[in-house]
């Protein structure tokens, strides 16, 4: 895998690396690094991706990522509050040969999985902030200790989704890997108007069929189903946070057509918008 490589540091006194991550917005592209990394979102929405797949994320989400497999947080839209998360990193020397005693094989399976990308249940997760946050001030050696632990709790967790699909293709090659950071941006700072295969193809010096054939085989999906499933999560993010009408809300993301963008809507959230945000709002009720 040749995509932007980040070097990571382990924190003082550590064996692994771990910070809270603050700002206005995520400034990394898609990138990769040989450690594994277990990110914890505090605040802040947008759209997360990790290999293949797209998904959104908010306050509770708890993902585990593969050694080399590439990812990238992306807000979107008008943000109402910073960016603060806890990002965890080590690499295979951390456990060593360890990884072999009986005792640790739980942990080893849980790593193994990683390379497709683990999102964990997102109420499960929230119930692990406290100590998530409290590694930040621990003194190394408990640091150590208590992260052991969360990772032989987060082996209990039955209800998680592999996000990666297992064809994702992981020798992109440098140029190819600035080709989807430019797709990226592009679907990010165009997408109300009608993204037009011609010219995202110009923007990456390749002919539509080349485009095509090339974004078919890295995300296993056409490109408009990723346009499309961009938009459905900005979507999901205006009925949440805000007032406007279901219309409203097609139309700010780009949709004219109202009765696809309801069709789009049912495809990717299996149902309506207006379901969607009344599960939202009843859950909300009861917490």
């Amino acid at each position: 895998m040749k995509a932007s490589y980040h070097n990571v540091d382990n924190s003082p006194g550590s064996s692994f690396a771990i910070k809270l991550f603050e700002d206005k917005i995520f400034p990394a592209a898609w990138h990769f690094h040989s450690q594994y990394e277990l990110t914890y979102m505090l605040s802040s929405t947008g759209v997360r991706y990790i290999g293949d797949s797209m998904g959104d994320f908010k306050h509770g989400d708890l993902v585990l990522v593969g050694s080399n497999l590439p990812h990238s947080w992306k807000t979107i839209g008008e943000q109402t509050e910073k960016v603060r998360c806890i990002i965890i990193q080590w690499d295979d020397s951390f456990f060593g040969d360890w990884l072999n005693k009986e005792e640790l094989k739980p942990i080893k399976k849980l790593l193994k999985l990683s390379a497709r990308g683990i999102k964990f249940n997102e109420l499960k997760s929230k119930e692990m902030e406290g100590s998530l946050i409290e590694l930040i001030h621990l003194s190394p050696l408990e640091r150590l200790l208590s992260f052991i632990r969360i990772l032989q709790k987060l082996t209990f967790f039955e209800d998680f989704e592999l996000l990666a699909s297992t064809s994702f293709s992981d020798n992109l090659s440098l140029k190819e890997s600035g080709r989807i950071n430019l797709i990226y941006d592009y679907v990010r700072k165009n997408h109300i108007k009608q993204i037009r295969l011609h010219e995202i193809a110009e923007k990456v010096s390749m002919s539509k069929e080349a485009f095509c054939r090339f974004f078919k085989k890295t995300f296993n999906k056409s490109f408009f189903e990723f346009v499309n499933e961009y938009k459905i999560s900005l979507a999901s993010k205006l009925l949440i946070g805000t007032d406007y009408s279901i219309s409203q809300v097609g139309y700010e993301v780009g949709y004219n057509n109202l009765s696809f963008f309801h069709r789009q809507f049912n495809k990717f959230k299996g149902m309506s918008p207006s379901k969607y945000r009344q599960n939202y709002r009843k859950i909300l009720k009861v917490s």
